[in-house]
Formats: structure tokens, C-alpha cells, sequence
């Protein structure tokens, strides 16, 4: 032990005045005091964790691993492909090694922050790697290394240990409870020690509080919300479908959308202008959408309360972009592509932004940024047929405009006479909390003085 020391740190002198071996193994811990206690050697097993794509995401699904088992791996290398609630992203590894053992097989989803590879540095270590995906805490002895039960012990306690793999709340907590975190047992994902694991090694129970007592004290016929799945029949020859991953965002964020209070007005359009310039700006790759999209960025940048957002229920969130996410239908769910500063850019480039966010779209290749990032939605479903129609106001959104088809309209004027127009109807959902009727009557104004006069579109 001395001469390992000793060469690990020429700077430290044996003289004289170390005059027994006693003061000498002092003077070593004192010098070096985690050296002397933890072993020489640490095994590096890294971790490949399932990533939070996006700010909804919960869980993720492996849709290809693009490496194998035994691949070396380099920092910043795309490893896996997984499938998030918006898109399919490549993930990359934050380290270098051999891809040891996959522990999230295709197809399967993990929650976020779950392992789902482990990396070896060295090729010695890809057995204990598998071991540890496997669930194993302990790695067997190599009979070559064991002659007697006593020797077989000694080996034991020299071989490096398994790296324990616990929260960092976790860790948090032994270290104020005084627990040894070698010693408890982990009922997280692959072992993983979770900070009720400590809490229970540790001999606290949770008090209940006296209002989740009560609470449990109130009969089930009080919730039958939540009783009312249960008795619902099974209807013979019905196949059950799970949602993907995409859907379950839907789901969440529609669920989420019911605890804000929001209120509905609608306002004709008379598009016969903007149907005009539509016919002479289309072949040049120009969409309705885009062309309804700028126009409502416009008629946004005069009011700007509708661009805002109510984030704590207390006060007004102005964002200084206006960015329009549009609702896309594509193959096994919807997206909301953004279209960034959509004031800010003229009707060309962002009629090829829009196609390139649609392609990407459908290809589930969008970035986060690319769909989470709108301050005010548009769902325009005029192609179809639909005359009129009520959004679902988005969770951090402030509104959302829903536009029906244009259709002949007979009209009369301020002198009695009639005509045809073309006229659609739009609808804004609005939270009611920052917004007020008189905020949405002004910008459906603003927003019919833009479509009946759209030559500002092409500026």
C-alpha cells in the first residue's frame, strides 16, 4: 500500500519523523482520506436514459435502435430513435463506450428518465452491464478465481461493487436519515432506488392529512365519474385499440384544457376579396392556410391581450412573438406545426416555411420547438366542408380561431338591396380569464378589415 502511495504521490516523504507504522497509516488517511477508503478500481457502467423530448412528454416509446449490442459508441453519436408525443427524434449518447445491453427493446415504451441502454468503457464490463439489465444485483464469482470457500469470500469483498443507482432526492434524503443507501433495497425501474425506499428504511410513515382522511370518508356514489367506467358493458365482436403515444398527448392535454374556463364568439367573413387573391397567388405555392394565418398574425399584433397567456391563474403573460401553430391531421393523430413571428414574415416565405413544417409533420420529424412554442392557435377545416365549428382551447394558449368553409351567402346592403357573397364563419375559444368578449369582438374586426381588404397580405 505504501509504495502505491508512494507512487501515486511523489510529494509525500517517509522520514524519520514517521516513527511507527501506526503514525504512518494516520498520517496516510489524513493525506488521502477518500483514496484509503474506497477501492482502487470503480467499474464505469453509464446509463442511457429515456430523454424528455417535449414539455408533455411522460413516456416514450423505442421506435429502432440505429447501434447494437457491442457497437462502440462515440460522444454525441445517435444510438436510438424514440418515438415522443409530437415526433420521432434521434437520441444521442452523452458518452462514449461499448453499447452493452439494451434494456428497452423495440416497441416498448419507458417512462422519462428510465434506462433504457447501458455503456461499457470496457469490454470486461459488458457482462456486469447485462447482469445489471437483467435486474441482477450481484455478480457471480468466476469459479477460476475460487479454490476455497475462504478464498471465494475474499474475492467477494475485493471485487468492485455494482454502482448503486438511486434519485438524486433519494440520496438526498439517506444522507439527512443517516442511512446506508449500499443497504436498501430499490423499488424503481431495473432497481433503482426511489426516495419512498429510503423513507421506509428510514421508519417514517407518511401522515395522512386530515382532509385526504375526510375525503376517504365520503361515499363512492359522491364520484360516479370515476365509478361510471367500471360498469360500462362489453359490446361482442369490439376490438380494443391503445392509444399511441401521440394520442395519449391529445388526451392528456384535452383533459387539461376542461379546468380553464373559456367562452365562444363567432363573426362572417366576406371573403370574396381573399378568394381573388387566393386564385392569383396559388400558383406561386401559396395556401389558404398561410394566407389565414398571416391575416390573423396581423389583426394579433393590434391586439395584443389575445397573444397573451394565463400561466398561474394571477396574472398576464405578453408574449413579444407572435407565433401561429396551425392544426394538422396526419396518420394516428394531430400536431400543431408553429410558424414563428408569422407577422413578421411575408406571405411567400411563409407559405414555404408552412410546407416545409406540414412535410416534417407527417414525416414525424418536427423539432420541439417546431410545435410547442405558439401563442395562438388556428384549425382550419373550410376544406372539408365544414361550415362552422368550436376549438378546444390549447393548454398555455390564450385563444384559438376555428374557420369553416366560405360558402354564397345572399346579403342585403344599407339600401335594401340584395346580393351573393362569399362569407365564412369563424369562432374563437378564448380563456376567459385575460380575455373578455370585447377583446375578442375587436380583433374579429380587425381580422374581417384585413380578409375583405387583403392587399396588406402581399406587403
Amino acid at each position: 500500500m505504501a509504495s502505491l502511495l508512494h507512487s501515486k504521490s511523489p510529494a509525500l516523504s517517509f522520514s524519520s519523523t514517521i516513527s511507527s507504522p501506526s503514525s504512518l497509516r494516520s498520517s496516510v488517511a489524513a493525506a488521502f482520506p477518500r483514496q484509503y477508503k474506497l477501492p482502487a478500481i470503480q467499474s464505469k457502467i453509464r446509463e442511457i436514459f429515456m430523454p424528455a423530448l417535449s414539455s408533455t412528454m411522460t413516456e416514450g416509446k423505442i421506435v429502432s435502435w440505429t447501434k447494437s449490442e457491442g457497437d462502440v459508441l462515440s460522444k454525441g453519436e445517435s444510438v436510438v430513435v424514440v418515438e415522443s408525443d409530437k415526433a420521432d427524434m434521434d437520441v444521442e449518447t452523452f458518452y462514449g463506450g461499448i453499447l452493452a445491453a439494451i434494456v428497452v427493446n423495440e416497441g416498448d415504451t419507458a417512462p422519462v428518465g428510465a434506462p433504457i441502454g447501458l455503456l461499457a468503457e470496457t469490454e470486461d464490463e459488458i457482462a456486469e452491464a447485462k447482469i445489471r439489465a437483467k435486474g441482477q444485483s450481484k455478480l457471480e464469482t468466476s469459479p477460476a478465481n475460487t479454490t476455497t470457500s475462504d478464498a471465494a469470500a475474499a474475492a467477494a469483498a475485493a471485487a468492485p461493487k455494482v454502482a448503486i443507482v438511486a434519485t438524486p432526492y433519494a440520496k438526498k434524503l439517506a444522507k439527512q436519515h443517516k442511512v446506508d443507501i449500499n443497504k436498501v433495497t430499490g423499488t424503481g425501474a431495473f432497481g433503482r432506488i426511489t426516495p419512498e425506499d429510503v423513507e421506509k428504511a428510514a421508519g417514517i410513515t407518511k401522515s395522512i392529512p386530515a382532509s385526504t382522511a375526510v375525503a376517504a370518508l365520503i361515499p363512492a356514489a359522491a364520484a360516479p365519474a370515476k365509478a361510471s367506467p367500471t360498469s360500462l358493458t362489453d359490446i361482442p365482436g369490439s376490438t380494443v385499440v391503445p392509444f399511441t403515444t401521440m394520442q395519449i398527448a391529445v388526451s392528456k392535454n384535452m383533459m387539461e384544457s376542461l379546468s380553464v374556463p373559456t367562452f365562444r364568439v363567432g363573426y362572417p367573413v366576406s371573403t370574396n376579396a381573399l378568394d381573388a387573391l387566393y386564385e392569383k397567388v396559388k400558383p406561386k405555392g401559396v395556401t389558404m392556410t398561410a394566407l389565414l394565418a398571416k391575416a390573423a398574425a396581423m389583426a394579433l399584433a393590434q391586439h395584443p391581450v389575445v397573444n397573451a397567456t394565463c400561466k398561474d391563474g394571477k396574472s398576464f403573460t405578453y408574449n413579444s412573438s407572435i407565433n401561429i401553430a396551425v392544426a394538422v391531421a396526419i396518420n394516428g393523430g394531430l400536431i400543431t406545426p408553429v410558424l414563428q413571428d408569422a407577422d413578421k414574415l411575408d406571405l411567400y416565405l411563409l407559405s414555404q416555411k408552412w410546407k416545409e413544417l406540414v412535410d416534417k409533420a407527417r414525416a414525424k420529424q418536427l423539432q420541439p420547438h417546431e410545435y410547442n412554442s405558439g401563442t395562438f392557435t388556428l384549425s382550419n377545416l373550410g376544406m372539408f366542408g365544414v361550415d362552422r365549428f368550436d376549438a378546444i382551447l390549447p393548454p398555455g394558449q390564450g385563444a384559438i380561431m376555428a374557420v369553416g368553409a366560405s360558402k354564397p351567402t345572399v346579403v342585403s346592403d344599407s339600401e335594401g338591396f340584395f346580393s351573393v357573397k362569399n362569407k365564412m364563419l369563424v369562432n374563437i375559444t378564448a380563456d376567459h380569464r385575460i380575455i373578455y368578449g370585447a377583446d375578442l369582438a375587436a380583433l374579429l374586426q380587425t381580422f374581417s378589415k384585413i380578409v375583405e381588404n387583403p392587399e396588406s397580405l402581399t406587403m
